[in-house]
């Protein structure tokens, strides 16, 4: 999220892409509707489904789903045409713009409602009223990025305010909707399987680099692993994990490492993982399985394994304390209410005591009592200041728990819209949203903003792709460069080498002997200091880059889903061939898509989604009576027409089938938020698996008010090219009357 929900109402024009914030935000969503009281702000949704969001919108787009791109360049094409686009912005900030406008120019509005559904009328008054109303802003979520070209969509939405000259403005950016108080804050400790915490990549230096703050011999470190190769090696996602324990099983993907033989879930619904016919295989050949929930994960249910079936009871947020990222960028601290429960241990427990059966405790706490080379820590106070003290690449320096306290403390001392302080907060944004460069920065609530020095959060866009790409200067323009910044002008990221000639300064001798190589790994923090004195930005004042050179499509093109609808435009726009090793499994892409005619057979687009009562898997949520009473069934949103023609009634149960050869058994829903030519199913539900009945599987007293069908027991085969999130968002299907 370069801006905050705040500064939405900054906004003259808001667009939501695939993001149903009424229902998935609601409190959020207030921000939104005081936009339109503040500036008459228009609110286009576009979305495969009439959602609640859609029905306070101005205008309203019904998508065919996997189709954001070219709408997208659809709206592209008429900016530059009509000269709607930012010239100078574009020439001092942006690299690979041209090759944009070349795809644009294809992208006429008669075939982008060819494509997409949407009529050209609708297209050019939707783009039309977003480029004439600025600032704008573009906001988006899972229906955004849960496709095979999830990252192009993610890249072309911040190219279309690119042209527009909508980034690094109060009221405009792209903001993405998180779905939890701490998903952005598991993103940034790098919860995944292909970078270190703070985003820091794989490599020897970056792990020489944690080995030395964590106070650990690097030999020691590297020992831990089988070979020294997996150090710098991706492992398996989480969106594909049963392959790794499925590999060699006829018809399974191939796997590029070690297999899989147990696995341990900290609070994730396994349940809310695509392929689940796949996932329960998996839980049944696994040799271990421990859940570690406050509620009884159903990966525990899913599964026929019997022995070696572990549930351990967690603790709940209300029984912990430590810090939350939001998605916006900023920390909230929040405090403990009540001490664990009966024999509920908190998450950091439940680690502490892994580590020292497995023996390398004290290695694991170290980091903690380097600060203040203290002998005792306290948690999750020294763990937070640990983080603080590590992590430079995205500016964490900052987040010490003293000052999250005072802004927890004093939250009522911030404004609203701006999040700036007031009284004894003075001078810094609510939650230090990051880059917080140093324990006195301000934090930084709207990113890529060159109107406000660097100290108040100012800074251009980050320098990480080098100097130039094919002869073209890499760097920001003349004049570019955040307010009152001693460099006017585009400069690489600072380093020991040219930190005095990028900041015109001379360093002593002994801040010479303690800086490090860059800033990314300057545990002194002399270069950061500087760098704020001098209005610099420590990453660096380069060009966004609109044209990625390494990725499979340099810049974002149209590719039709694997199980696509138009068969026509998959010959048109086809997918991209298998790849291999694809975080250690190959993946199947080109392989799938021209296997057969998949409309012949399921002519149905899939949409799911979220419900505002449930949450995730809906463990929790369908733990409580009172939030399980208002969905008391799994159902599905069908068009009474398409009902009509299966013979399904209102209220009846359906069968769906997908192209895996799965189904579920769900109450068929009437409603027109959907078209005739697509069905809707929230992804909250477990307990019953293709119509079998599994709440005999729950221990005494532990099974949930509400049980059914999960919606990704037919979600359909498919994962991202680059991050290989699960295509849940556009596939097909099959219906029929139970």
């Amino acid at each position: 999220m370069t801006n905050h929900l705040g500064d939405i109402q900054n906004a003259k024009a808001i667009i939501i892409f695939g993001a149903n914030p009424a229902v998935n935000h609601p409190v959020g969503f207030g921000h939104f509707l005081k936009a339109k009281e503040r500036n008459n702000a228009q609110i286009i949704v576009v979305d495969p489904r009439m959602t609640k969001t859609a029905a306070k919108a101005d205008l309203y787009a019904q998508i065919r789903p996997g189709t954001d791109i070219p709408f997208m360049y659809g709206m592209l094409h008429l900016i530059f045409k009509n000269g709607w686009h930012k010239k100078e912005f574009i020439k001092d900030r942006v690299f690979g713009m041209d090759e944009v406008m070349k795809e644009a120019e294809k992208w006429t509005p008669e075939k982008t409602a060819d494509v997409t559904g949407v009529s050209k009328e609708l297209i050019i008054q939707i783009t039309t009223a977003y480029a004439k109303a600025t600032p704008g802003t573009l906001i988006w979520a899972m229906g955004l990025t849960q496709h095979t070209i999830g990252s192009s969509n993610t890249r072309l939405a911040p190219i279309v305010q690119l042209a527009l000259g909508n980034m690094g403005e109060e009221g405009g950016g792209t903001n993405i909707l998180r779905g939890h108080d701490n998903v952005q804050g598991a993103t940034d400790m790098c919860c995944l399987s292909h970078t270190l915490p703070g985003y820091y990549g794989l490599s020897k230096g970056s792990w020489g680099y944690f080995a030395k703050s964590w106070g650990v011999d690097f030999d020691w470190l590297k020992g831990r692993f089988q070979d020294e190769k997996m150090m710098s090696t991706k492992g398996y996602t989480l969106a594909k994990w049963y392959s790794g324990v499925l590999a060699g099983k006829p018809g399974e993907d191939k796997i590029h490492g070690t297999p899989l033989k147990a696995l341990f879930v900290m609070g994730n619904g396994i349940t809310s993982i695509s392929q689940q016919a796949k996932v329960k295989e998996a839980l049944d050949n696994l040799e271990l399985i421990v859940l570690a929930d406050p509620f009884v994960n159903e990966a525990a249910i899913l599964t026929d394994k019997q022995d070696d079936v572990f549930i351990l009871p967690a603790a709940t947020q209300f029984e912990t304390s430590g810090s939350v990222t939001a998605t916006n960028r900023s920390a909230q601290w929040r405090s403990k209410v009540v001490d664990p429960m009966y024999e509920s241990k908190t998450d950091h427990e439940i680690m502490f005591d892994l580590a020292k059966k497995l023996g390398f405790y004290d290695e694991y706490v170290k980091g903690m009592l380097m600060k203040e080379n203290k002998k005792e820590f306290t948690f999750p106070e020294d763990a937070t200041d640990e983080i603080a003290r590590i992590i430079k690449t995205i500016g964490l320096t900052g987040w010490t728990a003293e000052r999250l306290k005072k802004h927890q403390e004093n939250w009522h001392m911030f404004d609203e819209v701006s999040l700036r302080g007031f009284g004894p907060m003075k001078g810094e944004y609510y939650g230090l949203p990051w880059p917080c460069w140093t324990e006195g920065h301000s934090g930084s609530p709207v990113l890529y903003d060159i109107h406000r020095p660097v100290k108040e959060g100012g800074m251009g866009f980050r320098n990480r792709f080098g100097l130039e790409h094919d002869g073209v200067d890499l760097l920001a323009g003349k004049g570019s460069a955040p307010a009152h910044s001693a460099n006017k002008d585009g400069y690489a990221e600072i380093t020991a080498k040219n930190i005095e000639e990028v900041l015109g300064i001379t360093l002593t001798a002994d801040e010479k002997a303690k800086i490090g190589k860059n800033w990314k790994v300057d545990t002194s923090n002399i270069i950061a200091e500087k760098c704020m004195e001098a209005g610099i930005a420590p990453y660096g004042n380069a060009k966004a880059r609109a044209k990625v050179w390494t990725f499979p499509d340099p810049i974002p093109m149209h590719r039709e889903p694997l199980h696509s609808p138009r068969p026509d435009l998959v010959k048109e726009y086809p997918t991209y061939a298998d790849k291999p090793n694809h975080y250690r499994t190959d993946t199947k892409y080109a392989s799938v898509q021209n296997e057969k005619d998949w409309s012949k057979e399921f002519p149905i687009n899939l949409i799911t989604g979220r419900l505002v009562n449930l949450n995730g898997a809906g463990m929790e949520n369908r733990a409580s009576k009172y939030l399980a009473k208002l969905t008391p069934d799994m159902f599905c949103d069908i068009h009474p027409d398409l009902a009509y023609e299966h013979g399904i009634r209102n209220g009846r149960m359906m069968w769906i089938h997908s192209p895996e050869g799965t189904k579920i058994k769900v109450k068929a829903k009437f409603s027109y938020s959907v078209g005739s030519d697509r069905v809707f199913i929230p992804f909250h539900f477990a307990g019953v698996f293709q119509g079998k009945d599994l709440s005999d599987r729950y221990p005494e007293g532990t099974a949930p008010y509400s049980t059914g069908e999960s919606a990704n027991t037919v979600t359909n085969y498919g994962y991202d090219i680059i991050t290989q999130i699960p295509e849940t968002k556009g596939g097909l299907c099959r219906i029929e009357k139970a």
